[in-house]
């Protein structure tokens, strides 16, 4: 197909129309040149297709369809080849449904727990959002369908998303915010990116050049086109110029007159109209003739694969006494409604018509289970009487599993959460049943990090997230070990909500929400400040044990155009089959800029049976050692030590070793009066100049030769090492005071025009 020439056939009017949807899902048709409508839908972990009374909230009713776990829970999966298989499955669906593209993945940051869309969000860490996103769009793509990565950018936070102004320093965007899309552009080529509703630094997402042309285009060669989020378009005209290509939804015909009007009357050049239809067209006939809608949806084996899914990803976090495994012979009370009707999604435009739900007491048929409601999610309540039978149901068992978490109102899209509690109901419930059986297990249904008051009190926790239609199905598989649980946690769970970096000015004020703990987001800054936690990021737990040893790297020094192979020995030291997750980290030894302690750059989950050993690779380019340096405004490895990491969490480190980086790159440096003798004595050439200066200052902060002459207390209160302390804190300008020359300004001159020889 010559996109090219099929667009010179359009008129102006049929141009701007192609700019924005046909209707709420569809992009528009025009029937006289042959170009077909495609539908786009919902479904990051599943489709979300509405024919009829469309909405992008989740309210009126779509497909029956399968809901695999959501982000919040893959994430804790550490394992990039089972998002491609969900990728692949929600493709299938996709192709079945005539679906082109699918509105997802999803990868901002988690800078709070209270963020209500967090659980439709990977990690707090970019890298491994980075990584899983592009896996799961390798999955969907190679089925011929495209995906949307969104919400790009700064999206993290619902309160007051459409007209919030996020304000991120550009180390900050660069370092945590950006990175996710980044690594996804680069490596899989999504064919559509969605802009977000807010404001970057006061510039809408929807009309900002530089993200969506400087950045995404120009920078790192984004091929597709940008759709904005429904409803996200404040100035269209601008939009187009900026480079976001398609409106979604449909303006009914006004923002088109708009666009029309503005290439006539000379304000937008028509060339941007054109570049962005033939960005649409290229990705409408992309599907169209790789369409195959004959695609089988095998629904059922779909749910089997969401259960397997599920219980790879949930995250034992505590343990105690071994008691999980249960055993299936033992006599177990299942405490809490969600054990029967289970959360295993978030409310919002993600929320799957799931065509059968699993939960844990019906896939426990057969086993010796007792159930208690416990309490009603809806009501938010849990009676006497209901925490009554609970306590009897527990006494009575060999072990209690509580099945607890946030109700759907809790957490979802459009608004954020409030606290960081479990509702005071089920926290007393499990208070309640902890008192009646020490053999007390709670399984969490959450999208974001909960307080644990009661986590003293109980003897294991198992983390499920929301996991999806068949997430029963999995609890009950990990419950009594015919899973060995091996997720970890793809973000920290502090003590309490006041302990998050960000909780002073979360939300913002009215209609500015300033970043203001920068880079330290979630355990960059947890571990910098070392500050206690409940549960560090990467943290889970297994039935069986893991070593790492034997950690080598291919040098002990190189330059930041080389890459050095990291390799590791893992082995299963107990006496099941597992997974285990070696969680690699790279840290500035030394720094002149404020770094985190250490930063995830690579991650891979192995199989291992008992006592087998295998050994793991990373390689570590430039991008593993740098951090973005705003005076030149591109990454920069500062030449020292760095500190390579093999641990089973950032605060479980296990084996270390150094290697040397130098850097390629010398930054530009420009010296003037006020500079100070510090910074300039760490340069080498610039304190080759200084050192005569140097030599006459250190002389006269020297002692006098005659001790008798200077008096014990001046000794005493300046000493020498004082002098040259002081010293390095003055401006060259000081020269002017102390040299007591009449020639002190000519030689500043000098030594200015020598320090700033290139």
């Amino acid at each position: 197909m010559d996109i090219k020439a099929l667009v010179s056939q359009l008129t102006l009017e049929e141009k701007a129309g192609l700019c924005s949807g046909g209707d709420f899902w569809h992009t528009k048709a025009v029937e006289r040149l042959g170009i077909p409508a495609s539908m786009v839908s919902d479904g990051p972990h599943g489709l979300r297709k509405q024919d009829d009374k469309a909405d992008h909230l989740g309210v009126n009713e779509s497909i029956k369809a399968v809901c695999f776990p959501a982000a919040s829970a893959t994430a804790a999966s550490f394992d990039k080849a089972m998002l491609t298989r969900m990728g692949e499955a929600v493709g299938d669906s996709c192709q079945h449904e005539k679906l082109s593209v699918v509105l997802g993945p999803a990868v901002n940051i988690k800078r709070s727990p209270l963020c209500g869309r967090n659980f439709e969000y990977f990690s707090e860490d970019p890298y491994l959002a980075g990584k899983l996103s592009a896996a799961f769009i390798h999955g969907v793509q190679s089925r011929n369908v495209g995906t949307s990565i969104k919400h790009f950018a700064a999206n993290s936070q619902e309160h007051r998303r459409m007209s919030s102004s996020a304000e991120v320093d550009e180390r900050t965007l660069r370092e945590i915010y950006l990175p996710a899309f980044e690594t996804a552009v680069k490596e899989e080529q999504p064919w559509t990116v969605m802009c977000s509703y807010n404001r970057i630094n006061g510039v809408y997402a929807s009309e900002n050049p530089w993200l969506l042309t400087e950045v995404l285009r120009n920078e790192w060669g984004f091929e597709g086109y940008v759709m904005s989020d429904w409803g996200a378009v404040s100035d269209r005209v601008a939009g187009v110029a900026a480079g976001l290509d398609l409106e979604m939804p449909s303006s009914g015909g006004v923002n088109d007159r708009k666009i029309v009007e503005a290439v006539r009357a000379g304000r937008l050049d028509e060339k941007l109209v054109d570049q962005a239809v033939e960005r649409i067209l290229n990705i409408v006939f992309r599907y169209t003739e790789n369409a195959k809608p004959d695609t089988p949806w095998d629904m059922e084996a779909q749910h089997m694969l969401a259960a397997e899914i599920a219980a790879d990803c949930m995250v034992l976090l505590k343990n105690e006494d071994a008691l999980l495994p249960l055993s299936k012979t033992d006599e177990i009370a299942f405490i809490g409604e969600f054990a029967e009707k289970p959360r295993y999604q978030g409310g919002g435009s993600s929320h799957i018509n799931s065509f059968k739900v699993t939960g844990a007491l019906e896939a426990s048929k057969g086993l010796k289970i007792t159930y208690a409601q416990g309490y009603s999610a809806a009501a938010d309540n849990a009676t006497d009487e209901q925490i009554a039978e609970a306590v009897a149901a527990a006494k009575a068992a060999k072990a209690a599993v509580v099945f607890a978490g946030l109700p759907d109102v809790y957490e979802s899209e459009g608004y954020d959460r409030v606290h960081m509690r479990l509702p005071d109901c089920q926290n007393r419930l499990i208070e309640a049943v902890a008192a009646a059986n020490p053999n007390t297990v709670v399984v969490l249904h959450n999208g974001s990090p909960v307080e644990m008051p009661w986590i003293g009190k109980v003897k294991a926790v198992l983390e499920a997230y929301l996991g999806g239609q068949a997430v029963g199905l999995a609890e009950v598989r990990v419950l009594f070990g015919d899973v060995n649980p091996s997720g970890h946690l793809p973000e920290t769970f502090p003590l309490r909500l006041a302990d998050n970096p960000s909780y002073l000015f979360y939300g913002g004020e009215g209609n500015v929400a300033e970043y203001r703990e920068g880079i330290f987001v979630g355990y960059r800054y947890y571990d910098k400040k070392e500050a206690e936690v409940l549960f560090p990021f990467g943290h889970g737990l297994s039935y069986t044990s893991f070593a790492f040893s034997d950690l080598r790297l291919s040098a002990s020094q190189i330059t930041d155009r080389d890459t050095l192979t990291a390799t590791v020995r893992v082995k299963n030291t107990g006496k099941c089959a597992g997974k285990a997750v070696v969680q690699l980290y790279v840290g500035d030894v030394e720094s002149s800029v404020f770094r985190p302690v250490r930063e995830l750059k690579g991650f891979e989950k192995v199989a291992l049976e008992p006592g087998e050993e295998k050994e793991v690779s990373f390689t570590l380019d430039k991008r593993s050692f740098a951090y973005w340096n705003t005076r030149i405004h591109d990454w920069h490895v500062e030449s020292g030590a760095f500190a390579i990491e093999i641990g089973h969490s950032s605060r479980d480190i296990s084996l270390r070793a150094e290697v040397n980086v130098q850097s390629t790159v010398e930054l530009p440096k420009h010296y003037d009066k006020d500079s100070i003798f510090m910074d300039i004595l760490a340069d080498p050439h610039a304190a080759a100049v200084l050192k005569p200066l140097l030599d006459s200052i250190r002389a006269a902060f020297a002692p006098p030769a005659d001790e008798s002459e200077k008096s014990s207390a001046a000794s005493e209160a300046i000493t020498e090492e004082m002098n040259l302390a002081m010293l390095q804190y003055m401006p060259l300008r000081g020269m002017l005071s102390f040299g007591g020359d009449a020639n002190s300004a000519q030689m500043l001159e000098q030594i200015l025009t020598e320090l700033n020889k290139v």
